[in-house]
């Protein structure tokens, strides 16, 4: 089969703006991927010299609206609080949205459940095995056409794909860490046990193997997949010895942690998760179905 290419009767009629819906379409969709089709519309662009005055036009206008702005920006320099409310807006959907919210929920909800619903030190193995998962719930709001409203104005700026996701992961971690680790200090202290941050190596591997894995499927659907993966690890092994076997999950479920072959095993996976990532980059660049 003959891969099909813009022909120059069909590039004419783009550039003359007279081309039918759909062969403008597939034109645009084809020159994506096709750099010689692509130049052979640029030229024809061009050549037609109607693109000049429609950017003379464009540049006019713009420089009348960011010379009628300029004064009032001047005079009404934005406050710290304001450009605080602009870097969390910047950071993405999941610092906007009901994530922090839920973080927040958990972490009270683990010392009101140690001081208040009598688990005591039993809380700190709960809250460990929670804490891995927290950061996929705010990476899998953090990019995708369902749950940013901007994503396919973002996806298309050089500043979109895989660097903008990364930028927004790390804000979600940089909530997450000192929430966490707080929440952890103030809990009652039990003998022995993983330390305070035992969670992070399992953490970052999860949250790259989010990431890589939404490289395929979007953002979301992998974040959930890694989230019920985990769940299960926690959980099933625990079936066979009910009733009291739930009760004794998260406490066994801490010696996913603890130890060197542990954190080295989640070190490891981080480092492969992260060189999945690496080749998979330019898939967030056009990613549909996240």
């Amino acid at each position: 089969m003959t891969a099909w290419h813009v022909g120059d009767e069909l590039a004419a009629r783009y550039a003359a703006g007279t081309a039918a819906e759909t062969d403008a379409w597939s034109l645009e969709k084809h020159v994506e991927s096709c750099a010689h089709c692509a130049d052979r519309v640029s030229a024809a662009v061009r050549g037609r010299g109607a693109a000049a005055p429609l950017l003379a036009d464009v540049r006019t206008s713009v420089l009348a609206v960011a010379e009628a702005s300029a004064v009032p920006a001047r005079r009404t320099a934005p406050g710290a609080a304001h450009r605080l409310g602009r870097a969390v807006w910047a950071a993405g959907p999941a610092l906007r949205g009901a994530w922090v919210g839920a973080l927040l929920l958990v972490a009270l909800g683990a010392v009101a459940l140690a001081y208040v619903g009598g688990l005591g030190s039993a809380a700190r193995p709960l809250l460990l095995v929670v804490a891995p998962v927290l950061p996929l719930a705010g990476v899998g709001l953090s990019y995708g056409r369902r749950t940013d409203p901007l994503h396919e104005i973002i996806a298309a700026s050089p500043g979109g794909g895989l660097r903008l996701l990364l930028i927004r992961t790390a804000a979600v971690l940089s909530v997450t860490v000192p929430v966490l680790a707080l929440a952890w200090a103030v809990l009652p202290a039990s003998a022995g046990g993983p330390g305070v941050l035992a969670w992070l190596l399992p953490g970052l591997a999860m949250t790259l193997g989010a990431l890589a894995l939404g490289s395929y499927v979007g953002c979301l659907t992998g974040a959930s997949s890694v989230a019920a993966c985990w769940a299960a690890a926690v959980t099933v092994p625990a079936l066979g010895t009910l009733p009291t076997g739930l009760d004794e999950s998260p406490a066994e479920a801490a010696g996913y942690f603890a130890g060197a072959a542990a954190q080295g095993a989640w070190a490891a996976a981080a480092v492969l998760c992260a060189g999945l990532l690496a080749l998979r980059r330019r898939s967030f660049d056009h990613l549909e179905k996240s």
